[in-house]
Formats: C-alpha cells, structure tokens, sequence
C-alpha cells in the first residue's frame, strides 16, 4: 500500500479518511437558518445569529456565514464587489426587464434550493413556466454539480420548447453542456443581475410555498422519502391548488387556457395541453374531478 501511494504521489492519511456526517446540532441549525433566510431573506449573518440566540442556540457569526455558505444564501441588499464571476463562463444579459409575458412556453425559468432532511440535506432543482408558474420538471441530488440541473432541463424540454430561459448566475446554469442543450434548440438564455433575486422571482416565490407547505411540516428520513414527498406536493401544485395571482386557477388550468388563447389570437396550429393523470394527485376522487373540467377547459 506505501509503495502504491509513492507511485501515485497520494498521502497514505487520504486511504483511511471517513468523511464525517454532519452532527445533528449542525443539521438543526441548518434547517433553522434556512427557515429565517426563508421567512426574511434581507438578513445577513449578523442578523441570523441574532435570531438564533434569542431561540437559545448559542452560536457565533462565523459559523453562521460558513452554514449560509453551505446552503448558498446570501442576504438581499446593496454590499461592495466582493466577488468576480468567473471569466471562463459566459453570462448572459437579462432578457426580461420591460418584457410583456403573456403565453406559456414564452419564458420558463430554472433555480436551485436546498432541502433539509431529518439527517443531512439535499438539493432541489425546478423549471418554471413564468406565465402559468407550471413545475414543468424537477430534480433532487445530494451534491450541486449540474448534473441533475441538465437531467431536469431535458425532461422540460421534452413538454415544449420556450423562446426564453432565465436562470441565475450559478456555475450549474453557466455550465457549458447546460447552456449547450439550451442553445442547439435555438433557445434565448436570459440570466439574473448579480444579487438580483427579484429577477426571477416566479421560482423564489414557488421555494416559499414548497418550503411552508411541504418542506417544514415533515422529516425526511431518507431521500427516496423526500422524493416521493415532494413529487406529491408537486403535483398537488400543478393540478389542485388555486393560485391567487392566476384568477384561482391552477396552474395546469392556466397553462392550457394561456395556450388556447395564444394560439387563437396568433392563428397558429391547435397547442399540444398538459393533460393530468389521476396518479399525479393527493386524491383520487378529486383528481377525476380535475381532469374532467381540464378536458372541458381544453375543449373550450
């Protein structure tokens, strides 16, 4: 084994190395940092420690930032140019300022969130309909390579394909076989400002409902639990919820509805909807309810 490591030019440490788990302590403050960031996303490290005395749990600044790091969140507000985007990525310029959205398919957008679990966390990526805010295709994975964010961007593309995609500035999204998928089918790439949350707002706003209605209420044990978990949630999203800003429509219902109308305003060809099925809903009597008036709504 010594003579292996010398040929190899490896540390002899590295072969008995375990990589610990994270304690629980640090799983709690974890989750409990992701749920003020969730709550109040204007607070910094500073203002984060403060909360989590007043709760009792004694910790420093420091630790905090490094947890905020892990969890990728950053608080919202002015701050100095501490940081430069790496030149090897192209970004983008923001396609949507100014821009009337007013039919699916017209700009979907794409984001990253974490997932804390009852040990450990995970990471979630979802694609947005900007218009109908349809969960067109999601993602889970355990580390942030762009791995599972192209998985989830080809599983979206094989519903339709849309003029615009807005994304951040993250190293998943500046990917070049991400941006590549995006290009070859003659897709525009839009990206956020620096530190311009509220340029995709559609899917922060969507990490909100996720995270109060599914996410907080339960304790994954497991990733397979998380999965299944959110893909029911998501589905009750999708074809269940009423959605205030969409007249209480779902977004299913908006979606088809959306590209009805465009395609009669347009004269283009009869769109291909986003038809549910029964397996896709908290409740079965419910869901043939659902698809019923979706096909009458389709019909229409």
């Amino acid at each position: 084994m010594r003579d292996q490591c010398e040929i190899l030019s490896v540390n002899r440490s590295m072969l008995y190395y375990q990589p610990a788990r994270p304690t629980q302590e640090t799983l709690n403050l974890l989750r409990e940092i992701d749920r003020l960031y969730t709550a109040a996303p204007y607070c910094g490290a500073r203002r984060i420690r403060e909360f989590l005395q007043r709760k009792g749990l004694n910790v420093g600044r420091n630790r905090v930032r490094r947890l905020m790091r892990i969890l990728g969140l950053e608080a919202i507000g002015p701050k100095p140019r501490t940081s430069v985007p790496n030149q090897e990525h192209k970004v983008y310029p923001y396609l949507l300022r100014e821009l009337t959205i007013d039919h699916p398919n017209q700009v979907w957008a794409a984001d990253l969130t974490y997932i804390p679990m009852r040990r450990g966390f995970v990471y979630l990526v979802a694609v947005i309909d900007w218009y109908s805010r349809f969960v067109l295709s999601w993602s889970l994975s355990n580390t942030m390579e762009a791995d599972f964010c192209i998985e989830a961007l080809r599983d979206s593309l094989r519903i339709a394909t849309p003029e615009i995609f807005n994304t951040d500035q993250g190293s998943q999204f500046t990917d070049g076989d991400f941006l590549g998928c995006l290009l070859q089918n003659g897709i525009r790439v839009s990206m956020d400002g620096r530190r311009r949350w509220v340029d995709n707002v559609m899917v922060e706003r969507l990490w909100r409902s996720l995270k109060y209605e599914e996410v907080y209420t339960r304790a994954y044990d497991t990733i397979t639990e998380a999965r299944q978990s959110i893909a029911r949630w998501f589905g009750f999203y999708n074809y269940q919820r009423p959605h205030q800003s969409l007249d209480y429509l779902t977004p299913c219902e908006a979606h088809n509805q959306g590209l009805l109308a465009h395609a009669a305003r347009t004269g283009t060809s009869a769109p291909v909807l986003i038809m549910p099925s029964p397996g896709q809903f908290l409740n079965e009597e419910l869901a043939l309810n659902m698809v019923s008036s979706s096909l009458v709504s389709a019909s229409i």
